[in-house]
This record gives structure tokens, C-alpha cells and sequence, in this order.
């Protein structure tokens, strides 16, 4: 998997939840992916605030950083747990794919009536915005921040709250 220096940030649409960090927001999410672990809300939700600003704000781009980051969350773990951490089987990582929109986001799009996104408008995404959107149109995910972070990301205006 291809990895990116991602700046650590919130999306607005993640806004409800920023200060207290009750969800998993998805600079984590996306670190996670990174280092190959699988954190369970129920997990994440346990742990203290310093414990998640720290996964949040922890460099996790190269592969020295990834290792790292993936023995704190390890140690996080079983510190809290007693156990160890869950890994991912794989990891689809569609969002590194800028000459494809993945078919579950334009389905997702589809699904809230929002328009069409095109390829220009994909390779003008960044690598976390790109995530976000392959995350948020998964299935088992609420999906109703899909809409609130197309018009985050400029890809429909007429959604902006």
C-alpha cells in the first residue's frame, strides 16, 4: 500500500465529535489502514483523550513512523485490554487509485442524489479527502456524513450547511 504525508486534521463534518473524540475520526482511520490494525469503536471509545489526541496528531508516513505507530496502538491495547490488537486481513486501499473513482463511491453519490463525481474532480482530492469518501460509502457505515463531506471537499456546493 502506497503511503502518503497526510497533515493531521478534522473535517468538518466530523465537527460533532472533534472535541471529544467519542468516533474514530478519520486521520486515525486512515493510519490505521496504514499500519495494518483493526480498532473497534468499543476500543477506541476507552481510551483516554490524550491516548486518542496522540493517535491523531503521532506521524505515522514512513515506514520507520508506520512500524511505531502500530506498536503504540499495539501497546494501547493491551494496556487497556489485555489483549492483542486486531489486524487487517487486507487492506483495500481504492482511495490511492486517482485514475478510478471506486464504484462504491459513485454508488454511495448515486444512493444521496448528489452529482456525479468525475475523474478531474477525483484527481483534485487529496489522498485523505479521497479516503474519507471510500470510508464514508462502505457499506455498514451510517453514510450520512457522505453528503456533508462532498460539500466539504468543494464536489457539491448545494449541500453545504
Amino acid at each position: 500500500m502506497k503511503t502518503v504525508q497526510i497533515s493531521p486534521l478534522f473535517f468538518a463534518f466530523e465537527s460533532d465529535f472533534v472535541n471529544t473524540l467519542k468516533c474514530v475520526p478519520m486521520i486515525v482511520r486512515y493510519k490505521l489502514d496504514s499500519c495494518g490494525i483493526k480498532l473497534k469503536l468499543s476500543e477506541w471509545a476507552k481510551f483516554n483523550l490524550k491516548d486518542k489526541e496522540t493517535l491523531a496528531y503521532l506521524s505515522c508516513y514512513t515506514h520507520a513512523e508506520i512500524e511505531k505507530y502500530g506498536e503504540f496502538v499495539k501497546q494501547l491495547v493491551r494496556e487497556y485490554f489485555d489483549c492483542e490488537a486486531g489486524l487487517l486481513s487486507t487492506i483495500d486501499d481504492s482511495w490511492n487509485n486517482i485514475n478510478e473513482i471506486p464504484d462504491e463511491v459513485q454508488q454511495k453519490a448515486v444512493e444521496w442524489k448528489c452529482p456525479y463525481i468525475t475523474i478531474q474532480h477525483w484527481l483534485e482530492l487529496d489522498t485523505l479527502q479521497r479516503f474519507a469518501l471510500v470510508k464514508l460509502s462502505r457499506s455498514g457505515h451510517e453514510g450520512r456524513n457522505f453528503p456533508l463531506a462532498l460539500a466539504e471537499f468543494g464536489l457539491n456546493a448545494d449541500l453545504k450547511e
